[in-house]
């Protein structure tokens, strides 16, 4: 059956366009259940015995939830208890259209077949299609849709009455407006925690359910924020200029602070500092939001003091002229900035947290405070009543609404992630926290991996070169399972060197547009934590049949260069080949052989090839003004038992590190030219940005305070600067230089071309470079391989590949996870630190000032790649013996001046006080001070600071 409209449409030019809109509806769409005998089902997916214990529902029955109770309660909606649920196409559709991530939610539980989720095609079945009405809300239409498919199915049902039991179907809404309408057609329908409560045995479900806005606890005495602008108004404001949107940061050190980044083109971007909880006006640290600009004359300073909202919750009348006087304490000290406050929320950025409870000390008390482990997030309210069972544990929960009467959020029980402290707790909120998709692969995604078992087809064969004869091998760090790069070099006829790196041809294994696909681009990068890995493709792809392990045939993407004896290149080809690696060595192991003078075979050969010419380009990017900058990264010896540390030390790099390094980036650069030329609107580039001058302030400093000038007008500067920095009788202090150097400079991005102009690599002085050297654990290198295939002719195309638009939306994803996978790589070193010194009580350790604070200076440890914050003073009160001196910068405690870089000792320690926030702490013993405590801040490690590219 088909039904049609018609309608026209003027266009620009004043013409008319007739337009037909046809809705093709069917009368054979399958209800779903078990017992139905006339759709003539396939398979199954509502059961016949649809039997939850309920004292409201006593007999079978099937649940149809509206939009805002999937929306609101989908926590509840995963819980495995409730089954035997009909999503509605009406209902599905909404939800789409309002939440990504809960749409997905939806869809997951859909393909699960114990939870026996049925979506059924109201919108295109005959009898429950319905046509809005006229003065009819699009809202009121679809609310009417879902009442017409439950009566529809209620009514479909009792036609097998001899079989059904009682069967009934049972409409879940929060309207009252909706239930009305629907009890006078007849429906079972209750209100989603009517329904909640009624089940039996089940009470942490009660915990999960959302608060809605009618569900207000008491009436508040006091109203403690200002109320929010309606969208409209906000709109109206933003185009005026009376309001300014931007994306709020929370402050880690103080709960009553916050900036708003202002988005706008180049040097237009700007920070609006937001101080006091009302001019903050419940805001969450990401929210994107409405500010205003307060007078110039209210203008304040970022405040030096540190304030953690923690201890006993405080009473919603608050306490805000004590918290405004700590505020302003310390405002006159350093210049204002342009200030504001939050008029309004445009979209929140809500994700359930992980943290802890503090349980109420009022005895019987079902509401109680969570504290986020994210110090940017406030402390939301919950109700529970299993808040015994919680206590020491690690807990997620989420944010329901922040009404203006309310001093913290209210929100709801999620799920309990287990003991606080312990390795697979703590590493499962590390994860959530950085937001690293780490559920194990579905069924869906695994359906488009190979079947096994797999080999090379004469059809590869007859597409690809041949290059099973050269002597190729990898070199990588030990126990390395995913081998995305090999190397080979030989000597030509006309006396010239082949090289050619090959890399793993993970396209050929991911087609475009296919869940496999799809989860890899989400992931966007495999996460490298202490002891594990959590891959961006399945481990079929990254440790087997895409590895390029020794001795087996693997498929590979070939770059070939035919070069000369100074490394100059005199030809450049690209291919897809065949390849079967002679060795796996690990760099200890290449080093071994080059060295090696009584070693000459082959795979050694090609080896002295690779690091002669490597040796060259290096020299050659180095006069370029390529930087070599430095950062101590840390390695963990795990116990094979336990999976504790048992050993910390940091990574030597050789000469075959650099080796590998030189051609993944000749590689890289020699593909971007070429995806480039063929595709210049829609290539995958990645750019390093030149950093602004005042980053380099501190470096400049740091240098002059020890006799030494460095240049910073442009990268070569920089470099040459940096090789001729040093210090007698102090080895080290170049190192300390390039450490210092790392910290000044911007993020590298993934960016399309056909949207950037600034293609220019300022840390490795390269005018174009992209990632095409690691597609196993890097999905850019994945389409970079697509777009390379498509210029040699090996592939086809596809829409979304030459769509820059797309492409420019895809590097916004893979930039974001590259920056979590960072942030997730960076705590988990911090994490098994803490496990490292737990067990080792104090320790005493030579390190260096890299930073002097007005009341602190941050101190390195080489041995460990750590650095701490030595406090001179207390949080909030400024010390009588301190004086700094911001030129220097230079510290003076007790007539002891402290510099960057001086040589230190310290006692470092856990301090576990805290369960949900231990720290490693860390106090002066050399020089000695004599009356002066020095408590420490957090140790971070130093190995978070990344290097340039690669």
């Amino acid at each position: 059956m088909l039904k049609s409209k018609t309608f026209v449409k003027k266009t620009r030019s004043g013409g008319v366009v007739k337009i037909v809109r046809e809705h093709y509806l069917r009368d054979d769409i399958w209800c779903g259940s078990e017992i139905c005998s006339e759709c003539k089902p396939e398979t199954t997916a509502l059961q016949r015995d649809a039997r939850i214990e309920s004292s409201l529902c006593t007999y079978p029955h099937y649940l149809i939830p509206d939009t805002n109770v999937v929306l609101h309660q989908i926590d509840v909606l995963e819980d495995p208890i409730i089954r035997n649920v009909i999503i509605l196409q009406t209902v599905l559709q909404e939800v789409r259209h309002r939440s990504a991530p809960i749409y997905k939610r939806v869809k997951d539980m859909l393909h699960e077949k114990d939870k026996h989720f049925y979506t059924f095609t109201n919108e295109h079945h005959r009898e429950t299609f319905i046509e809005r009405e006229p003065g009819e809300s699009a809202n009121d239409r679809n609310d009417r849709a879902i009442r017409v498919a439950a009566k529809w199915y209620s009514e479909h049902l009792k036609t097998f009455k001899s079989i059904s039991d009682g069967l009934e179907v049972v409409l879940l809404t929060n309207d009252q407006g909706n239930k009305q309408k629907a009890k006078e057609i007849g429906l079972q329908v209750f209100k989603c925690d009517e329904y909640i409560k009624s089940l039996i045995a089940n009470p942490e479900l009660l915990d999960r359910l959302a608060l809605t806005n009618d569900e207000k606890n008491e009436i508040s005495r006091k109203v403690l924020f200002p109320e929010h602008l309606p969208l409209s108004k906000i709109q109206v404001g933003i185009k005026a200029g009376t309001f300014l949107q931007g994306t709020y940061r929370a402050s880690r050190d103080n709960y009553l602070e916050g900036t708003v980044f202002v988005h706008g083109e180049g040097e237009e971007s700007t920070e609006v500092l937001i101080q006091g909880l009302t001019n903050l006006n419940r805001a969450v640290h990401q929210d994107v939001v409405a500010v205003q600009l307060l007078p110039q004359d209210k203008w304040v300073a970022p405040s030096s003091i540190v304030l953690q909202d923690e201890g006993t919750a405080k009473d919603d009348a608050g306490d805000e002229e004590d918290e405004d006087k700590a505020l302003k304490t310390s405002a006159a000290e350093a210049a204002k900035k342009p200030t504001g406050k939050v008029v309004g929320i445009i979209k929140r950025s809500w994700r359930p947290f992980c943290g802890m409870l503090n349980v109420s000390q009022i005895k019987e008390s079902t509401r109680h405070l969570f504290t986020p482990a994210d110090r940017r997030i406030p402390r939301i309210r919950i109700e529970t009543r299993q808040a015994s069972t919680l206590a020491g544990q690690r807990i997620m929960v989420a944010i329901d609404g922040w009404p203006k009467d309310s001093r913290y959020p209210n929100g709801h029980f999620v799920r309990s992630l287990g003991g606080a402290g312990e390795k697979e707790t703590e590493e499962e909120v590390l994860l959530l926290e950085h937001d690293v998709p780490h559920q194990a692969f579905s069924q869906s995604v695994l359906s488009f991996l190979p079947k096994m078992p797999w080999s090379i087809t004469p059809e590869d064969v007859a597409k690809r070169e041949d290059l099973r004869h050269l002597t190729v091998c990898s070199v990588d760090p030990p126990g390395c399972t995913d081998i995305d790069d090999a190397l080979h070099c030989r000597e030509l006829e006309n006396g010239n060197l082949e090289v050619g790196v090959h890399i793993a041809d993970v396209s050929h294994f991911i087609r475009p547009g296919n869940a496999l696909d799809q989860e890899a681009a989400n992931r966007g990068t495999t996460v490298y934590l202490c002891g594990k890995r959590i891959d961006m493709v399945p481990e079929l792809l990254s440790s087997n049949l895409c590895s390029l392990r020794s001795n087996v045939e693997r498929l590979a993407f070939s770059c070939i260069w035919e070069m000369n004896h100074n490394a100059e290149i005199v030809k450049t080809r690209f291919t897809k080949s065949i390849i079967n690696s002679k060795a796996s060595l690990t760099y200890a192991e290449a080093q071994m052989r080059i060295d090696d003078t009584t070693m000459n075979d082959d795979i050694t050969k090609s080896l002295r090839g690779l690091n002669k010419l490597a040796k060259i380009l290096k020299r050659q990017r180095i006069e370029n003004g390529a930087l070599t900058l430095s950062s101590l990264e840390v390695r963990f010896h795990i116990d094979s038992e336990t999976h504790d540390p048992i050993d910390l030390q940091t990574k030597e790099l050789m000469e075959t590190n650099s080796m590998v390094e030189e051609f993944m980036l000749l590689a890289n650069i020699s593909v971007a030219q070429k995806i480039y030329d063929e595709f210049p609107e829609c290539a995958l580039l990645r750019k390093h940005p030149a950093p602004p001058p005042s980053n380099y302030d501190i470096l400049i400093k740091a240098a002059r305070s020890n006799n030494v000038e460095i240049h910073t007008d442009s990268a070569k500067a920089l470099a040459d600067s940096l090789d001729v920095a040093r210090v007698d009788n102090f080895p080290y202090f170049n190192t300390l230089l390039r450490i210092l150097a790392t910290r000044c400079m911007m993020q590298a991005v993934y960016f399309c071309s056909g949207m950037d102009s600034d293609f220019h690599h300022y840390g490795l002085a390269s005018p174009i470079y992209t990632h095409f050297t690691s597609p196993i654990r890097r999905y850019s290198d994945i389409i970079v391989h697509r777009l390379l295939a498509v210029a040699i002719g090996a592939d086809s195309t596809y829409s979304d590949l030459m769509d820059k638009h797309k492409q420019s939306a895809l590097c916004n994803n893979l930039n974001y996870r590259h920056k979590m996978a960072q942030y997730a790589q960076r705590a988990s070193v911090a994490f098994h630190t803490q496990l490292f010194f737990k067990s080792r009580g104090v320790l005493n350790e030579e390190g260096f000032v890299l930073f002097v604070r007005k009341n602190a200076i941050i101190v390195l440890i080489p041995k460990f790649g750590l650095e701490g914050t030595v406090f001179f003073e207390n949080k909030d009160k400024t010390g009588p013996n301190l004086v700094y001196d911001e030129e220097g910068p230079t510290l003076t405690v007790l007539q002891r001046t402290f510099h960057i870089f001086d040589k230190v000792k310290v006692t470092i320690s856990l301090d576990a006080s805290n369960i949900q926030h231990q720290k490693i702490r860390m106090a002066l013993l050399e020089p000695m001070i004599p009356g002066v405590s020095v408590p420490a801040e957090d140790l971070e490690p130093l190995s978070k600071k990344s290097k340039i590219d690669r």
